[in-house]
């Protein structure tokens, strides 16, 4: 579990010892195949992060539902709740049995209460996060989609392994 918390960007920069902490905080969850594991426009309480199994993440259209992405184990969601509570952008289901790290905000903001370095270097990654989501939305206004390694630039694109787009 560690290895998988490691290789999210939302934890670049922290040490095995920071790493060790935050894992701590992480609730395990399994979901059989085809359960909703939230809706959009639910209240954003957590982060997830994929250990194991494939979910859709998906919104609803009024022609129908959208694919935004499938997530295999590394991939997260629901970042954008460590941040506040808005709604869901979109719903999220297991494609297959899954299991999920989630780290729900309040657990976050407790650990993050004490331990000042780790909260700045997680605020500053959720921070290029955003940055990124600003500049994938202005390129696509502007008619260009950008490309980012381990992210999903294009709305038909369907698989992706590690990364993350804006879900909340």
């Amino acid at each position: 579990r560690l290895k998988v918390l490691e290789n999210v960007p939302l934890f670049a920069g922290l040490s095995r010892r920071q790493l060790g902490k935050l894992l701590v905080k992480f609730f395990e969850k399994e979901y059989p195949s085809g359960e909703t594991i939230f809706m959009e426009g639910e209240p954003g309480k957590a982060l997830f992060i994929v250990l194991t199994g494939r979910v859709s993440i998906s919104r609803d259209l009024k022609q129908g539902e959208e694919l935004l992405a499938t997530l295999t184990a590394g991939g997260y969601f629901g970042e954008l709740a460590l941040i506040e509570d808005q709604p869901r952008f979109a719903t999220v289901r297991a494609v297959e049995p899954s299991v999920l790290l989630i780290l729900y905000k309040s657990d976050f903001d407790d650990l993050i209460e004490g331990h000042r370095t780790l909260a700045i270097r997680v605020m500053g990654n959720l921070l290029k996060t955003l940055a990124m989501y600003v500049r994938r939305a202005q390129s696509q206004v502007n008619g260009r989609n950008s490309t980012s390694p381990g992210r999903i630039s294009a709305p038909d694109q369907s698989t992706m392994t590690s990364g993350s787009i804006p879900r909340d």
